[in-house]
Protein backbone atom coordinates (compact mmCIF):
# COMPACT_ATOMS: atom_id res chain seq x y z
CA UNK A 1 0.00 0.00 0.00
CA UNK A 2 1.45 3.33 -1.00
CA UNK A 3 1.65 6.42 1.13
CA UNK A 4 -1.11 8.18 -0.89
CA UNK A 5 -3.48 5.21 -0.58
CA UNK A 6 -2.89 5.13 3.15
CA UNK A 7 -3.48 8.88 3.41
CA UNK A 8 -6.69 8.62 1.37
CA UNK A 9 -7.98 5.79 3.59
CA UNK A 10 -7.22 7.81 6.72
CA UNK A 11 -9.09 10.83 5.36
CA UNK A 12 -12.12 8.69 4.47
CA UNK A 13 -12.09 7.18 7.96
CA UNK A 14 -12.01 10.64 9.52
CA UNK A 15 -14.91 11.83 7.34
CA UNK A 16 -16.97 8.76 8.22
CA UNK A 17 -16.22 9.18 11.92
CA UNK A 18 -17.35 12.82 11.76
CA UNK A 19 -20.59 11.90 9.95
CA UNK A 20 -21.30 9.12 12.44
CA UNK A 21 -20.73 11.48 15.36
CA UNK A 22 -23.11 14.09 13.89
CA UNK A 23 -25.75 11.41 13.27
CA UNK A 24 -25.46 10.14 16.87
CA UNK A 25 -25.80 13.69 18.21
CA UNK A 26 -28.88 14.33 16.04
CA UNK A 27 -30.53 11.09 17.18
CA UNK A 28 -29.75 11.96 20.79
CA UNK A 29 -31.36 15.40 20.40
CA UNK A 30 -34.42 13.81 18.77
CA UNK A 31 -34.79 11.27 21.58
CA UNK A 32 -34.45 14.01 24.18
CA UNK A 33 -37.12 16.12 22.46
CA UNK A 34 -39.49 13.13 22.22
CA UNK A 35 -38.91 12.32 25.88
CA UNK A 36 -39.61 15.91 26.92
CA UNK A 37 -42.84 15.91 24.89
CA UNK A 38 -43.91 12.62 26.47
CA UNK A 39 -43.19 13.95 29.96
CA UNK A 40 -45.16 17.13 29.27
CA UNK A 41 -48.13 15.11 27.96
CA UNK A 42 -48.00 12.50 30.76
CA UNK A 43 -50.58 14.14 33.06
CA UNK A 44 -53.06 14.42 30.19
CA UNK A 45 -52.38 10.85 29.10
CA UNK A 46 -53.00 9.65 32.64
CA UNK A 47 -56.26 11.60 32.83
CA UNK A 48 -57.34 10.17 29.48
CA UNK A 49 -56.62 6.59 30.54
CA UNK A 50 -58.10 6.72 34.02
CA UNK A 51 -60.59 9.59 33.98
CA UNK A 52 -64.37 9.41 34.09
CA UNK A 53 -64.66 11.12 30.69
CA UNK A 54 -63.08 8.14 28.93
CA UNK A 55 -65.26 5.58 30.69
CA UNK A 56 -68.38 7.51 29.71
CA UNK A 57 -67.04 8.04 26.17
CA UNK A 58 -66.55 4.31 25.67
CA UNK A 59 -70.01 3.56 27.05
CA UNK A 60 -71.64 6.17 24.79
CA UNK A 61 -69.67 5.06 21.72
CA UNK A 62 -70.85 1.49 22.22
CA UNK A 63 -74.46 2.53 22.86
CA UNK A 64 -74.72 4.99 19.95
CA UNK A 65 -72.88 2.63 17.60
CA UNK A 66 -75.27 -0.17 18.52
CA UNK A 67 -78.29 2.04 17.85
CA UNK A 68 -76.82 2.86 14.41
CA UNK A 69 -76.00 -0.82 13.81
CA UNK A 70 -72.34 0.09 13.58
CA UNK A 71 -69.53 -1.73 15.34
CA UNK A 72 -67.24 0.69 17.16
CA UNK A 73 -63.76 -0.73 17.65
CA UNK A 74 -61.80 0.68 20.56
CA UNK A 75 -58.05 0.44 20.88
CA UNK A 76 -55.20 2.07 22.74
CA UNK A 77 -52.03 2.85 20.82
CA UNK A 78 -49.57 3.93 23.46
CA UNK A 79 -51.25 6.95 25.03
CA UNK A 80 -53.62 7.55 22.10
CA UNK A 81 -57.21 6.29 22.26
CA UNK A 82 -58.64 5.37 18.86
CA UNK A 83 -62.30 4.72 18.09
CA UNK A 84 -63.09 3.20 14.68
CA UNK A 85 -66.46 2.87 12.98
CA UNK A 86 -66.74 1.97 9.32
CA UNK A 87 -64.22 4.21 7.54
CA UNK A 88 -64.18 6.85 10.29
CA UNK A 89 -61.76 7.22 13.15
CA UNK A 90 -61.62 9.42 16.20
CA UNK A 91 -58.24 9.69 17.89
CA UNK A 92 -57.79 11.30 21.27
CA UNK A 93 -54.14 12.34 21.50
CA UNK A 94 -52.60 13.75 24.69
CA UNK A 95 -50.23 16.68 24.15
CA UNK A 96 -48.47 19.11 26.45
CA UNK A 97 -51.35 21.59 26.05
CA UNK A 98 -54.17 19.10 26.60
CA UNK A 99 -55.98 16.44 24.62
CA UNK A 100 -56.59 16.81 20.90
CA UNK A 101 -59.52 15.09 19.17
CA UNK A 102 -58.51 14.20 15.61
CA UNK A 103 -61.24 13.21 13.13
CA UNK A 104 -60.09 10.90 10.31
CA UNK A 105 -61.95 9.55 7.31
CA UNK A 106 -60.49 6.91 5.00
CA UNK A 107 -57.12 7.34 6.73
CA UNK A 108 -56.95 11.11 6.07
CA UNK A 109 -57.15 13.58 8.93
CA UNK A 110 -60.10 15.91 8.34
CA UNK A 111 -59.72 18.15 11.36
CA UNK A 112 -58.30 18.29 14.85
CA UNK A 113 -59.56 20.30 17.78
CA UNK A 114 -58.82 20.59 21.48
CA UNK A 115 -61.01 18.44 23.71
CA UNK A 116 -62.55 19.58 26.96
CA UNK A 117 -62.73 16.65 29.38
CA UNK A 118 -65.61 18.33 31.15
CA UNK A 119 -67.81 18.24 28.03
CA UNK A 120 -70.44 15.61 27.24
CA UNK A 121 -68.91 12.48 25.66
CA UNK A 122 -72.20 11.62 23.94
CA UNK A 123 -72.05 14.87 21.97
CA UNK A 124 -68.51 14.06 20.87
CA UNK A 125 -69.55 10.58 19.66
CA UNK A 126 -72.63 11.92 17.84
CA UNK A 127 -70.58 14.64 16.12
CA UNK A 128 -67.98 12.07 15.10
CA UNK A 129 -70.43 9.49 13.75
CA UNK A 130 -72.70 12.08 12.10
CA UNK A 131 -69.85 13.81 10.25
Amino acid sequence: MSFLDNLENNLKSLENAEQNREERERRSRDRTAERNQALAAAPWADELKKGPFTAELLKQATRIGFSMRTKVNILWMGTTLRLEARDRRLELRPTAEGIVAAYLESGQEQRAEPLDLKSDPAELVRAWLAA
